[in-house]
C-alpha cells in the first residue's frame, strides 16, 4: 500500500496533460485495490479541481464494480446459500457502503412481529393468511405498480423503507421471513411474474406476493400459461434456487435501467450475468 503522501501526489496527476501520463497513474490506483477507496473520497473532498474529482468518482465506481463482481462470484462459488446476502450484493451496486447487518437488524424486527401471531396448530392456509394480515396491512408492504421499472424495486435496502417492490423484491422479503420462521415456502420462476409456493405434499400451494398474497392453485397456473400460450414446463411450478432470485432481480435491474436510457448501468449488469449465468450470453 502506498504512503497517503504518494497517493496525493498521484491524484494531482489526474488532471495532467499527457494522456498517457493520466492512463498509467489511473493503472496504477487501480492496481492497488479497493483498499485506497477511502484515501480517494478524501482526496474528492479535498480538492476543488472538477477534472481530478471527476477522475476520481470514475475511479471509485471502478474499483467498487470490480468488488461487487468478486462478491457476487464468491456468493455463487460458495452455493448461493444465503439469499439475503445475494440480495445484499445486488443493493451494494447502488449503495456501496450498505452493510448487511442493517438489512439483518430490519428483517430480525420484522420475523420477531409475525413470530408473536403464529401458533403451532395452524393449518398452512391459517398460517399464510395471518403472514398476510402482518406482511400487507401491519407492515404495509405493497406493489409499486406507479413506479415499476424503477430501480429501487430492485434494492432490498429501498424496499424495506419504502416498502414498495416489485414482484421479485417483495417475494424475496416475504421468503426471507418465512425461512426464518421454518415455513416450506419457496420461490417460483414463472414468466413475466415471480411468485411463492408453499409446499405440503399434494396440498401444495401458490402464493402472488405481489397481489397481497393472494393464494392460487396449480390449475390457475396452467390457465395462466394458457393464457400466455406457453407449454408447461416443471419450471413454472417447482421451487427455485437463492441462484435463480438473483439472476432474476438482476434481468430486472437490466430492464429498469433501459428504460431510464441509463445504458451503462444497463451493460455493467450485463457484464455480471455473464460470469453468473451461464446461459447468458448478451453484450
Amino acid at each position: 500500500m502506498l504512503k497517503e503522501s504518494e497517493i496525493k501526489a498521484l491524484v494531482v496527476l489526474l488532471d495532467d496533460e499527457d494522456g498517457e501520463v493520466v492512463s498509467h497513474v489511473e493503472n496504477k490506483i487501480m492496481s492497488i485495490g479497493t483498499s485506497i477507496i477511502p484515501l480517494l473520497e478524501q482526496e474528492w473532498e479535498s480538492t476543488f479541481n472538477p477534472i481530478i474529482q471527476n477522475k476520481i468518482e470514475d475511479l471509485v465506481h471502478e474499483l467498487q464494480f470490480e468488488l461487487l463482481k468478486e462478491r457476487f462470484l464468491e456468493w455463487k462459488e460458495n452455493g448461493s446459500k444465503d439469499l439475503l446476502e445475494g440480495l445484499w450484493i445486488v443493493a451494494t451496486y447502488l449503495y456501496p457502503d450498505l452493510e448487511i447487518a442493517d438489512i439483518k437488524e430490519e428483517i430480525e424486527q420484522f420475523y420477531h412481529e409475525l413470530w408473536r401471531h403464529m401458533e403451532d396448530e395452524m393449518t398452512p392456509n391459517d398460517r399464510v393468511k395471518i403472514f398476510n394480515e402482518i406482511f400487507f396491512n401491519k407492515f404495509k408492504f405493497r406493489a409499486n405498480t406507479k413506479n415499476f421499472h424503477s430501480p429501487a424495486n430492485s434494492m432490498i435496502n429501498s424496499v424495506l423503507e419504502t416498502k414498495k417492490g416489485n414482484p421479485i423484491s417483495l417475494c424475496a422479503i416475504y421468503l426471507l421471513l418465512a425461512q426464518k420462521m421454518e415455513l416450506p415456502i419457496y420461490g417460483v420462476n414463472l414468466p413475466n411474474l415471480f411468485i411463492l409456493t408453499y409446499q405440503i405434499g399434494e396440498d401444495s400451494f401458490y402464493i402472488n406476493v405481489f397481489n397481497r398474497g393472494l393464494i392460487f392453485t396449480r390449475d390457475d397456473i396452467d390457465n395462466y400459461l394458457e393464457s400466455l400460450q406457453l407449454e408447461k414446463q416443471d419450471i413454472f411450478y417447482d421451487p427455485c434456487s437463492n441462484l435463480d432470485i438473483i439472476l432474476r432481480a438482476l434481468r430486472n435491474l437490466i430492464v429498469s435501467f433501459e428504460k431510464l436510457g441509463d445504458y451503462h448501468k444497463a451493460d455493467e449488469i450485463k457484464l455480471i450475468l455473464q460470469k453468473m449465468d451461464d446461459q447468458y450470453f448478451s453484450l
